[in-house]
């Protein structure tokens, strides 16, 4: 019996969670149910604000994704406008996006998930976490701080501060990049790429130690969703989508991302606030899709860089069609910071980078906007609705941790079913059912993640909807 959670709070999408897991007669598991319970309301409270104020406003909604809101906002802002953005301000949000995608996931894979990747999904709970890592793996865990500050520092040198910036604006950007700031993002590039280059060594070596977390946790067939370039290369800032299916195949290709709406719908439940989005032509919940590094490697025919295509061809041999493993969105993502810091070095000796002409200026000629790019966990699109006076009349935002929503379902149950005895919890059975979700990298309240575990809860129910056990870690 499937229970309803009725929360009295804030928050949008995630930074609590809540599992549960239901047990048949025979004392077997036969679902799980993964619960965001915070509300957050971004979508209403903007309602009746001038649209040149939601980059500002929608830069809050995280304080590990922000340029992502930004930049999606700035471009549902320049369609509002109807103007062509200058290539130097274009060339600065590309840079800010790579550095974002590349502290975003350095955090993701260091800090969160390198713990039970190099001490042990069954490791002391105490110390498997950053701390532990930086006890028994210095230099590792050195590095990755490291990558994860360069990242951070081009955000403040180009943006204005590491958290929250919001120098992107409908039309294009409010500052010029400076020469010390190119000469110090450029200094620090060897670093940033002799350290990913030995995370993705050390993570190939260990790969062959979790054959059967591998295989169940989130290894199952679905669509696949991510922009493309015209050339099919991975493209995180403006490109067309493409979505895939489980054995490799296109099943659409081109698709307009301002048009999202009218190939992906969002279903609701009662057991959770976040979002369940579904391609459409497949309905609900049949057109479960998934977004984010995994989903941008399967659909893309390259990344358009060498050192990351030389990876990405090793990647694809993982499987005859498309990598469903959803464990190796962990690889995936390492590949994209390599990706990242081959893009940016790029971007240093690019003259346009340096153009005066930052902003394009005019006023209102749309009443409909919407922008989309690539977030580190997926595809996001910010949709607004205006009125005359350039006042906001409605939003609708499809954020990546939203449209994985079904795949992470999926994936706690595959893992609930296949490490869960309901008889004798043990924390190494939770950890590995968190560690289908830390797959993902969910940004559940959008903005926040725990350090070395997440708060979560995990209720075993018999066939009656009676709770027999509970487990409750992280509050």
């Amino acid at each position: 019996m499937a229970e309803r959670i009725l929360i009295n709070t804030v928050t949008r999408v995630e930074g609590h969670a809540k599992v549960s897991i239901y047990v048949d007669d025979a004392g077997e598991v036969s679902s799980a149910q993964f619960h965001v319970v915070e509300f957050r309301g971004f979508e209403k409270f903007v309602e009746g604000r001038p649209f040149h104020e939601m980059p500002g406003l929608m830069s809050r909604i995280c304080g590990i994704c922000p340029v992502s809101h930004v930049l999606a906002s700035s471009k549902a802002g320049d369609r509002l406008l109807g103007v062509e953005v200058p290539p130097a301000a274009v060339k600065q949000r590309r840079l800010v996006n790579l550095a974002q995608i590349l502290q975003s996931h350095a955090l993701s894979f260091f800090h969160l998930s390198s713990p039970d990747l190099l001490l042990g999904f069954d490791s002391d709970p105490a110390r498997r976490n950053i701390f532990g890592l930086i006890d028994c793996e210095a230099d590792f865990a050195r590095r990755g701080i490291r990558v994860r500050k360069f990242g951070q520092r081009i955000i403040e040198l180009v943006g204005g501060r590491k958290i929250h910036p919001s120098w992107s604006t409908p039309g294009g950007v409010q500052t010029r990049m400076g020469a010390e700031a190119r000469d110090e993002i450029a200094a620090g590039v060897p670093e940033a790429l002799e350290s990913v280059k030995l995370a993705l060594d050390r993570l190939k070596s260990v790969l062959d130690s979790f054959p059967v977390e591998i295989e169940h946790l989130g290894n199952f067939p679905s669509l696949f969703l991510g922009m493309v370039s015209p050339r099919g290369e991975v493209e995180f800032y403006d490109g067309v989508i493409r979505i895939g299916d489980a054995e490799g195949n296109i099943v659409a290709d081109g698709l307009d991302p301002l048009r999202y709406y009218t190939y992906l719908g969002e279903a609701s439940e009662e057991w959770s606030y976040m979002k369940f989005p579904f391609y459409k032509p497949l309905g609900y919940p049949g057109g479960m899709y998934r977004v984010g590094p995994l989903a941008r490697l399967n659909v893309a025919a390259s990344t358009g860089t060498p050192l990351a295509d030389r990876e990405l061809r090793e990647f694809k041999q993982r499987s005859r069609g498309a990598v469903c493993q959803s464990f190796h969105y962990h690889l995936a993502r390492l590949i994209e910071m390599l990706h990242c810091v081959e893009r940016i070095e790029e971007l240093m000796v690019d003259r346009e980078l340096m153009g005066k002409r930052v902003r394009a200026r005019a006023g209102q000629n749309q009443n409909e906007g919407v922008g989309a790019c690539e977030a580190p966990r997926g595809t996001l699109f910010h949709h607004y609705v205006v009125d005359d006076d350039g006042v906001m009349q409605k939003v609708n935002l499809l954020i990546a941790t939203g449209q994985n929503n079904l795949a992470i379902n999926r994936a706690v149950t595959q893992a609930a079913q296949r490490f869960v005895r309901p008889e004798a919890i043990q924390e190494g059975m939770l950890n590995r059912v968190e560690a289908a979700i830390r797959c993902f990298d969910p940004c559940l309240s959008c903005s926040t993640h725990a350090l070395g575990q997440m708060p979560l809860e995990i209720d075993v129910r018999n066939s009656r909807g009676e709770v027999v056990n509970r487990y409750r870690r992280g509050r």
